[in-house]
């Protein structure tokens, strides 16, 4: 296992950082739930071949995911090991549900819930989880960092961070405002231009803040190249798989900490530790040819669209609420990856925060703003056909 700086903070982790959003599950009836038995055994193979770190948040799997990661690591593995989890600000800010208590109560509540779960008398990284602009503003004037301060005074977590999906222009503020011990973002060899871009990571490694990458294989949706991207990785001399490509083109930049994959099977941990093990999972160890291959693959990918969305957001709002430009990005995604499972779990939340194309009553206001003349109310349609249905 190649291992890395944790920014200033004076500890190393494992470059792979095992992810548990996407742990193994049960389907039962209308719902999933984790396997825990598969999930127990692949969390304590990792944590004895290599890897120490450990990502997991509040309300993964159901609000259930710390509680699996805390019995798979008790006995003895919680000590070898980091343990990141995540407090998003919505939850701090539900205060119908906490008995009175002000929203800073909440946050420390919660803390006290993680730490329970987890099994642990105290996280190493803590993170106020999806920063975004419109949240930003309130977050700085509820004091949330302060309190965050105090946790870390009396020693229930350590490095305070943040994860952020969202644009350069939003990212910059937030890292510049604090002396953050992480900031976890999406990249991948798709989105060097998009999210938070590569000016994130070389500002992040310019503060000495320790950097985390999650989504390095696009919600799994890299891992399987269709037809027309293999056949380009196909002239490389060395056969790689797009996994291995996927995660290569991460771990060149000198700036990232670790790199978060969620794994639902074994044989998926087993792999991904022996990329990660290779001398040559190394940083700025991309040759011109493998970059200039990899930009090939990227145009390649961004060729194969369905929809001619351009997500400038002129059909908005929809009377419905309906986020156009987000639904047809996941259905595009699917389109491009070849596979529709990835964006039929992103698609579930949207359906949850009452945003999808079902609420589509077919009135046409969105396709008389369309620069771009889709056929918006068709594609809608078609779109959620293929996208709905997801069970978690």
């Amino acid at each position: 296992m190649q291992y890395r700086q944790y920014g200033k903070l004076g500890y190393q982790v494992s470059a792979f950082g095992m992810g548990c959003m996407r742990l193994p599950r049960i389907l039962r009836g209308d719902h999933a739930e984790v396997d825990r038995e598969r999930a127990w055994e692949m969390i304590r193979y990792a944590a004895d071949h290599g890897v120490t770190y450990f990502d997991t948040a509040y309300g993964y799997h159901n609000k259930t995911s710390e509680e699996v990661l805390g019995e798979a690591l008790e006995g003895g593995r919680r000590e070898r090991v980091k343990i990141a989890t995540k407090q998003p600000f919505g939850v701090m800010q539900d205060l119908g549900s906490g008995g009175g208590k002000t929203l800073l109560e909440n946050a420390r509540r919660n803390l006290e819930a993680a730490l329970k779960k987890l099994r642990t008398a105290y996280i190493d990284v803590y993170l106020i989880h999806n920063i975004g602009a419109r949240d930003w503003e309130a977050i700085k004037a509820a004091g949330v960092i302060e309190e965050y301060e105090k946790f870390r005074a009396e020693g229930l977590i350590g490095a305070i961070a943040f994860s952020y999906h969202g644009d350069y222009a939003g990212f910059k503020p937030v890292l510049d405002y604090y002396d953050w011990g992480m900031c976890q973002i999406q990249q991948n060899l798709i989105d060097v231009d998009r999210e938070a871009t590569e000016q994130a990571i070389r500002d992040a490694g310019k503060k000495g803040c320790a950097l985390v990458i999650m989504e390095p294989l696009r919600g799994g949706n890299l891992a399987v190249p269709p037809a027309p991207v293999q056949a380009i990785y196909d002239t490389y001399r060395e056969k790689r798989s797009g996994v291995e490509w996927a995660f290569r083109h991460v771990l060149n930049y000198p700036e990232v900490s670790t790199i978060l994959s969620g794994v639902s099977t074994m044989e998926q941990l087993k792999d991904n530790i022996d990329i990660f093990s290779k001398p040559g999972a190394a940083a700025e160890s991309l040759s011109g040819e493998e970059k200039r291959l990899i930009a090939r693959v990227r145009e390649q990918y961004l060729s194969m669209k369905s929809i001619s969305c351009t997500g400038c957001e002129y059909c908005l709002p929809c009377p419905q609420g309906v986020n156009i430009p987000q639904v047809f990005g996941k259905y595009n995604d699917g389109v491009m990856f070849g596979t529709f499972e990835p964006s039929r779990r992103s698609y579930m939340f949207q359906v949850r925060s009452k945003q999808d194309a079902g609420l589509c009553v077919k009135c046409g206001a969105c396709e008389k703003k369309c620069p771009q003349h889709i056929g918006i109310v068709k594609e809608l349609e078609t779109a959620h056909e293929r996208l709905k249905g997801w069970v978690e």
